[in-house]
């Protein structure tokens, strides 16, 4: 991989330094309880390294879309609260990210110490670092070394992400998270060992036509499931009853389906779908050929048992298996049946499974098969923009590993 092989957090030396470390918890919560603490628990090797190596720790993350502004519905603190239980340790947490206050606070961290900053979205120059172009030398004057280990983050062109990055010369590496990451999508599916099958599922062709084309250069098979079936249905002239499809992206997905037909990679659609007449859980499933099509009154919800079967034969030749996006209406049973079933085909062989994205991680995990995976990529945005480009933009701005054991004295 022409990718430069990025300074990792094991080349520092952290002794008695503040560490900056980008993490991300932006984990699911429901009146400010934390429902699922999968990312903050991925985070943990890198912080309990830098702990261990004697450095101070100032956390950073984002959560939810608070627009700029301070919103306590999005704050950081019952993270700091949760964290402290998993680390068994007390968490400081800061009101603010940047400011005279979180500046004191860090100055006075010790050794061991762990700093929590409040949500980095509560201002504007998060997202949008030429509008506030301060906040990212504010951030950078917290720490001597910079980290990063968010992801699921990497694909974006934020403020504690790129730009911080500049200030750290020399001393802005992976941590563990990242570097996993980076290790099995780059290794694994730049040069996938083949057949390389890959499977997309979701609602919209017009959000992942891009990443078809990507894949289309690098997969041998593409499977196709999910809502984003119906628009390739159409174009192919089938009946599909009153089932969510991209009227404007009829024509492209005619394009991906004239380029499949002569390029090496196949592209195939489901022979059956699971229909109901509304997307309820007592409301009565039928299966429908694609051949015969779907009545109206019928919206297809779920790949049907046909479908099921065509694709695990395909997959049992499989070296390498790249899934993202669930392949029905996953959230609503019985319409999880074709994803959890394909989880569960997937958990039995022996090729190499890399499972990006929140929903196809969640359905593995409910099928209760996420340790017969290879990898679970932490980024579902981030996984399949590596895939499109390679590399991401949170990467690239990392130090290029040279000399190990920087000397990092700020």
């Amino acid at each position: 991989m022409s990718m430069e092989k990025k300074l990792s957090i094991k080349d520092l030396d952290l002794k008695g330094k503040k560490v900056l470390i980008r993490v991300d918890f932006n984990v699911p919560m429901e009146e400010d309880k934390i429902t699922d603490d999968t990312r903050m628990r991925a985070a943990l090797p890198t912080i309990r390294y830098a702990l261990d190596q004697g450095a101070a720790v100032i956390l950073m993350s984002h959560l939810g879309r608070p627009e700029g502004t301070p919103d306590p519905r999005y704050s950081l603190a019952p993270c700091g609260q949760r964290l402290s239980e998993l680390l068994s340790k007390p968490i400081l947490m800061a009101r603010d990210c940047m400011g005279p206050e979180v500046q004191k606070m860090a100055s006075q961290l010790k050794a061991g110490e762990v700093l929590l900053l409040e949500n980095l979205r509560f201002h504007k120059g998060e997202e949008k670092p030429r509008e506030e172009p301060g906040f990212a030398s504010a951030l950078a004057q917290l720490g001597n070394v910079y980290v990063d280990d968010a992801f699921g983050c990497a694909h974006r062109s934020h403020a504690s992400i790129t730009t911080i990055a500049q200030f750290f010369p020399g001393k802005a590496a992976a941590g563990f998270l990242l570097e996993k990451e980076i290790e099995f999508l780059g290794r694994t599916l730049t040069n996938p060992q083949r057949p390389f099958i890959a499977i997309l599922g979701g609602a919209k062709v017009s959000t992942k036509f891009k990443i078809i084309e990507a894949l289309m250069r690098k997969a041998d098979v593409l499977l196709i499931g999910g809502a984003m079936a119906n628009t390739f249905f159409k174009a192919e002239g089938y009946e599909i009853g009153d089932s969510l499809y991209e009227k404007d992206f009829i024509p492209v997905a005619k394009d991906i389906l004239d380029v499949g037909n002569q390029s090496r990679c196949r592209i195939v659609l489901p022979v059956d779908v699971s229909a109901a007449k509304k997307v309820d859980s007592n409301s009565e499933k039928k299966v429908f050929s694609i051949s015969q099509g779907v009545p109206g009154g019928f919206q297809a919800l779920d790949i049907g048992p046909e479908t099921v079967l065509k694709y695990a034969k395909e997959l049992e030749k499989a070296a390498t298996v790249f899934w993202n996006g669930p392949l029905g209406v996953f959230e609503h049973p019985p319409f999880d049946k074709g994803t959890k079933d394909i989880a569960l085909i997937l958990a039995q062989l022996p090729c190499k499974t890399i499972v990006g994205g929140g929903d196809s991680v969640a359905a593995i995990e409910e099928a209760g098969v996420a340790d017969r995976m290879t990898h679970l990529s932490t980024g579902g945005g981030a996984a399949l923009e590596f895939l499109e480009m390679g590399t991401l933009p949170g990467i690239e701005a990392l130090s290029n590993a040279q000399n190990s054991k920087l000397n990092v004295n700020k």
